[in-house]
């Protein structure tokens, strides 16, 4: 779990954070990366049995729009944009998390997604798209792969990006 130590947010690095993980990707059965981070900010997720997608890793550029933030524009040298609030932009990054209270409206290009909140516009996901039952989107969507739990919804123009058709960000290799 993750806890904050200071006025500047610092955290606690445990063993099995998902801030420690090489891979950026938690293996596991619940649905901790996003969950656990956003439970720390009093946010909780749900928790299944879908995959953990991804979480930021050290060293990456990370922006968290909170509760009652509304932001606007066009969003550049993103790693991770977390969404608590309302977003209205354009943007590429390696991982948008939208939470519960979170909406996304606009055009995003990203590695992975993780969806519990509300995401309308163009969506293109070229790794790992996870829709939790609080989550929906709407709009045109690629995806390389996609789980959605109970109670979650896709609508829209949906299809799937064929392997090597979509290239991923650069990111550090593992192994």
């Amino acid at each position: 779990m993750l806890r904050s130590e200071t006025l500047f947010g610092k955290r606690d690095n445990q063993p099995n954070s998902p801030l420690n993980t090489a891979s950026g990707i938690v293996p596991g059965g619940s649905a901790g990366g996003f969950s656990k981070s956003m439970a720390a900010s009093g946010n909780t997720g749900t928790t299944g049995s879908t995959d953990n997608v991804a979480t930021t890793t050290e060293g990456g550029s990370k922006l968290i729009v909170g509760q009652n933030i509304k932001l606007k524009g066009e969003l550049a040298d993103c790693d991770t944009l977390v969404v608590q609030g309302r977003v209205e932009a354009t943007m590429e990054a390696r991982l948008i998390q939208i939470a519960e209270s979170g909406a996304f409206k606009g055009s995003a290009e990203v590695d992975f997604a993780e969806i519990h909140g509300e995401f309308d516009g163009e969506l293109t996901v070229r790794q790992k798209l996870v829709i939790y039952s609080t989550g929906k989107v709407s709009g045109k969507v690629r995806y390389g792969k996609v789980v959605i739990e109970e109670g979650g919804q896709l609508s829209g123009d949906i299809q799937v990006v064929a392997s090597g058709a979509a290239k991923p960000l650069s990111v550090a290799k593992v192994g």
